[in-house]
């Protein structure tokens, strides 16, 4: 597939393996702390109780949005390609298609957001993907995508 084929990435979705709401999160909480529970997309995206900063600013300079979502709050088509192989990233594209990035044993990274933009950057690669033109108005602002 050439550069110019190539399907361009619209959105990117990112899973937790928890699922939302008070509930929810306490219960990740509790099991995270009795080592009964446990999110590698939680660890490179949260600290002890909020978004990491670093995180945070990455993510504002990507090119396109990047969703993140737990388990209870996956539209249809995310839980359908997903399904129980969670924590996920998964890519939207513009010819429709839905394709898992990142899965469970790739997201084991201890949290680190360098070895998270190296895996992406291998995982866009080798499935033909790349990232939208720059167009006005991006979430880029002149940022280099990672």
């Amino acid at each position: 597939m050439t550069e110019s084929s190539a399907a361009r990435i619209t959105k990117l979705t990112g899973v937790y393996h928890a699922d939302g709401g008070l509930l929810g999160e306490l219960r990740y909480v509790v099991g995270k702390l009795r080592g009964q529970a446990h999110c590698a997309l939680c660890d490179i995206t949260h600290g002890r109780l909020r978004e990491k900063p670093r995180f945070a600013a990455w993510r504002a300079a990507l090119p396109v949005t990047l969703e993140l979502v737990h388990l209870n709050e996956r539209d249809e088509s995310v839980a359908r390609v997903t399904g129980s192989r969670t924590p996920a990233l998964v890519a939207h594209t513009d010819a429709g298609a839905l394709i898992v990035l990142l899965g469970p044993d790739e997201l084991e990274l201890d949290g680190s957001l360098t070895r998270f933009e190296g895996a992406l950057t291998d995982a866009i690669a080798a499935r033909g993907l790349r990232w939208p033109e720059d167009p006005v108005g991006s979430r880029a602002r002149g940022a280099e995508p990672p």
